[in-house]
């Protein structure tokens, strides 16, 4: 290797990474094996002292703050993150998020400045390592509501066809989390259990729509409260609602196929320096290695860099046309 820099900046920034990942990975492990010493415990007390005084030990105490719930007391936006989180139905836990945020942020960090020979190189760099995490989550976020997005008219067809049958409205989400396919069933089996363990009716339909970020999961809700309020015939709105759902969904799609050319520009236009740069440093490496070996040329790469992704996200913005 002739440029023994960009070798060691790689060598740290792949350290650093594999040490976070490992130690997000030891946490997650520390903090299920914590929840199920917890949970024996808690079966332990109540196979012993079920109806004794000291029962009251079951009662669920306030727990203690947690470092995400600190430092979220200092910056409010971070309870975004956790709800993304949930959102994503991400195996990741808040603190295992920052940890790798934290990793990552500090090897690109590290590596930019060694890389540049500068710090203010490294602290370009940073918000890189910091966006990953978030992206990946926001990614699998986005796949889980387009699941339930396609799953949602199918599930309010099964609650129709339940109190067709003469079931309750409950009996209906039962169906549908017993029936229905992931993610779905399992937003509408917590609004069933939250219901049944004494949580009100209308309560669990509004934690539905929190947690399912969608419009028409909103009117769903929307329409069984009214309901409920004023009466009327249930089914028929279902069945309204359920066609209204797929006309969307149907429209949706066109409106990909119609803007999948400005999608394909926006991935060729990220795509096309970086495969040009490779093809330029295989072709003639003399010609390209001064962007390695002097301080300008780096502050060209991180800079280049940082504006591909910039624009990417921008095309990305703008191809995003709600319905």
């Amino acid at each position: 290797m002739s440029n023994p820099v960009l070798l060691t900046a790689l060598l740290i920034f792949v350290a650093v990474a594999l040490g976070t990942l490992s130690l997000a990975l030891l946490l997650e492990f520390g903090q299920e094996r914590w929840r199920a010493r917890h949970v024996v415990q808690q079966l332990r007390v109540f196979s012993e002292q079920a109806f004794g005084p000291e029962s009251q030990a079951l009662i669920r105490q306030p727990r203690i703050a947690s470092l995400l719930d600190r430092i979220a007391a200092v910056v409010p936006s971070l309870r975004r993150v956790t709800h993304l989180i949930e959102r994503a139905g991400s195996s990741w836990s808040a603190q295992s998020y920052l940890l790798i945020t934290f990793g990552l942020a500090l090897a690109f960090g590290v590596s930019g400045a060694l890389f540049t020979g500068s710090l203010i190189g490294g602290a370009a760099l940073v918000p890189i390592g910091v966006l990953i995490p978030y992206l990946v989550v926001r990614s699998q976020a986005h796949r889980r509501t387009a699941r339930l997005e396609e799953q949602l008219p199918d599930a309010i067809d099964l609650m129709g066809r339940a109190m067709r049958a003469g079931h309750p409205l409950s009996a209906g989400f039962q169906m549908v989390a017993d029936e229905g396919l992931e993610p779905i069933a399992g937003e509408f089996r917590q609004v069933f259990e939250e219901q049944r363990f004494g949580l009100p009716f209308d309560d669990s339909l509004l934690g539905l729509a929190d947690r399912v970020r969608l419009t028409d999961m909103r009117i769903l809700v929307t329409a069984i409260m009214i309901h409920r309020q004023v009466g009327g015939n249930l089914t028929e709105i279902l069945d309204n609602i359920a066609q209204m759902v797929r006309e969307r969904f149907k429209l949706r799609r066109q409106l990909r196929v119609i803007t999948a050319q400005g999608r394909i520009s926006g991935y060729v236009l990220g795509a096309l320096p970086i495969l040009l740069g490779v093809a330029l440093f295989v072709l003639n490496r003399e010609y390209m290695m001064p962007l390695f070996e002097q301080p300008v040329g780096r502050y060209l790469i991180v800079g280049a860099l940082l504006f591909q992704i910039v624009g990417y996200f921008w095309i990305q913005r703008i191809l995003d046309i709600e319905i």
